[in-house]
């Protein structure tokens, strides 16, 4: 490796890993930001880097990532976790990102490496992101860009955070399969492992074990059968499903041959366990069928199911009624006054955007150092679930209340409730005290609660006219209509009283601040994510929010470095009939009076000066 590897590398510190590779903190006059800062622009992301990249991070930070006795000296850790930082900025591949930090002026500028050098290969920087990824160190350069948003003073050091969260999806890596395919693809994968277990090709071991058919161009273009037909899909289904039942037999006896410690013994295990809950997830047995070997589709769907097996971290999710997707889903919590995004999190597709909020806004707090005043939330985080846990934690939760399912027949919104008084309103005017038992409730957390209703008479609304609006007659039923009581019901009113006051408009405004930090996060790439698994996701989120925060830091510090030029120059142009009058001394001894610069006309002829007349429109 030329350039950098080579000729920047200096000695280790002592105490430091000697295969610790280190920048040398005196720079040199062929350096990218010594040569192309001004013509890059020193107000720019490349630029911020450029000045701070020391600050941001020291190879010492990552020394726990390389063996301190055995290889050769490292690629400085700070410049690869900078490049990371280009390459999530620029939404490049490794391959573009090796190639623009050799060729690139701008990338140059910001690593601070030679002109003519090529710091990195294409494999350095990723196993470099594996160690991040192994060793915890994945956080750090999220971490480090709130500590330089305080070290800047756009972040307060002390005081309250009001944090807003929300969340949106990433579409997966892998390829979404339907159950015929997703069973191919599970026998492949079981498959593979057996075939270099053997020491043969795929291929050869697939034709000796007559399983041919999933390793070829396409297993339902080549099965070649009626795709309308019920009874040729429940054969070809079965077969699926012998094979696979075949292929787990033989992992199961080729795993009793590897020793306990053998890496290869954990991929076959985890090849076997995707491919049985595959079968157990969208394949049942037959009612009808005597023998009992006939196999057909199951009917219906739940989030846990695997959609995917070369990732099987992928969930079926919704983002609303009508958007649905398959990968995961990132929860963003933002600061209302920078816009900072101050924590994040990525959890199944299948999850529900509560799940898990509190621990993320306290995670906030921790990330930031500060107290948080009140989380911001929409609706879907309002349930009396979650904003009882708010409330033992001692944060103010603010979410709309979620609306009740639309009906032809009056909701409970309708109703007048009185908790005080215990006493229930109706549409009509007729009020009611009697409180009933109406059965039980199991909470997400698993505790169950019993639950209560206002119960109106039968003679009071068998006589009212708005009876037919109220609820639907059912045969056998002598009751009037019943209000169900929620477990929480007491903080939901609160949360519809708050709604209705002036302060929920404000509410609307600060909550967009997080809407508008998830669209910059799509920006940078997050919509779609790099890598498979939940893991490597959250490390491109977290690369992605890095970048998010340190461009608005950039950009604050230009914006002050501005406005100090702006001032400056504002100050020199109020002085400068000052200055002025004191050149026409020294010029002319007869007294001229102060007057702006604009106001005078040199005559080049006499030399002498004269007041120039004023020019409206000119």
């Amino acid at each position: 490796m030329s350039g950098l590897a080579n000729s920047r590398i200096i000695a280790p510190d002592v105490g430091v890993p000697s295969m610790l590779g280190q920048r040398d903190s005196q720079a040199t006059i062929f350096d990218g930001d010594q040569l192309y800062l001004e013509h890059v622009g020193d107000r720019t992301f490349y630029g911020y880097l450029a000045r701070h990249r020391h600050e941001l991070f020291h190879d010492e930070d990552f020394a726990v990532l390389y063996n301190p006795d055995i290889g050769r000296p490292s690629v400085p850790p700070s410049l690869l976790c900078v490049a990371l930082l280009l390459q999530s900025f620029e939404k490049c591949s490794d391959a573009e990102a090796r190639d623009r930090a050799a060729y690139d002026q701008r990338w140059k500028v910001a690593l601070g490496v030679g002109d003519l050098d090529k710091p990195f290969t294409k494999s350095t920087l990723q196993l470099f992101r594996a160690h991040l990824l192994i060793h915890e160190k994945a956080r750090l350069p999220f971490e480090r860009s709130l500590q330089m948003a305080k070290k800047s003073g756009f972040l307060r050091s002390r005081g309250h955070l009001r944090a807003v969260i929300d969340s949106t999806n990433i579409l997966g890596r892998g390829a979404v399969r339907d159950t015929y395919n997703l069973i191919g693809d599970g026998i492949v994968s079981v498959a593979r492992i057996l075939s270099k277990l053997s020491g043969k090709r795929l291929e050869a071991w697939a034709a000796e074990q007559d399983l041919s058919r999933y390793v070829g161009s396409s297993l339902k273009g080549e099965a070649k059968l009626d795709w309308s037909s019920e009874a040729e899909k429940e054969t070809f289904l079965t077969g699926l499903v012998r094979d696979a039942e075949r292929v787990l037999k033989l992992a199961e006896g080729a795993k009793k041959g590897l020793a306990a410690d053998d890496v290869r013994g954990e991929q076959l295990h985890r090849a076997n366990e995707i491919l049985r809950q595959v079968l157990l997830q969208d394949v049942e047995s037959k009612p009808d069928d005597d023998e009992g070997g006939g196999k057909r589709l199951r009917q219906g769907s739940n989030g846990e199911r695997i959609c995917s097996v070369h990732d099987p971290e992928m969930r079926h999710g919704r983002k609303s009624a009508s958007t649905r997707f398959d990968g995961h889903k990132a929860q963003v919590v933002a600061d209302v006054a920078t816009g900072l995004v101050t924590a994040v999190a990525v959890v199944e597709g299948c999850a529900k955007d509560e799940e898990g909020s509190l621990e993320l806004v306290q995670e906030s707090a921790t990330n930031t150092g500060l107290e948080v005043e009140a989380a911001l939330a929409d609706c879907a985080y309002g349930s009396g679930e979650n904003r009882e846990r708010f409330e033992e934690a001692g944060i103010q939760l603010l979410a709309k209340v979620p609306k009740l399912p639309r009906s032809d027949f009056f909701n409970k919104d309708h109703f007048e409730i009185d908790l005080e008084a215990m006493s229930c309103r109706c549409p009509g005017g007729q009020t009611t005290t009697n409180l009933l038992k109406a059965g039980w409730q199991t909470l997400s957390s698993g505790r169950r609660v019993q639950q209560q209703a206002f119960g109106f008479s039968a003679r009071v609304c068998a006589a009212c006219p708005l009876r037919a609006q109220c609820f639907k007659r059912s045969e056998g039923i002598q009751h009037g209509r019943q209000v169900r009581l929620h477990p929480q019901e007491l903080r939901l009113q609160a949360a519809r009283a708050w709604q209705r006051g002036p302060e929920f408009d404000e509410f609307r405004k600060q909550r967009q601040v997080v809407e508008h930090r998830i669209a910059r996060l799509v920006q940078l790439g997050v919509r779609q994510t790099r890598y498979f698994g939940r893991h490597k996701t959250l490390f491109q989120l977290l690369m992605a929010a890095a970048v998010a925060n340190l461009t608005l830091v950039a950009g604050s510090e230009g914006g002050r470095y501005l406005g100090k030029q702006l001032g400056a120059l504002r100050t020199a142009f109020l002085r400068l009939p000052v200055w002025f009058s004191a050149l026409c001394r020294l010029l002319d001894p007869i007294p001229v009076r102060p007057c702006p610069i604009w106001a005078v006309r040199l005559l080049p002829r006499s030399g002498s000066l004269k007041w120039a007349d004023s020019r409206p429109g000119l």
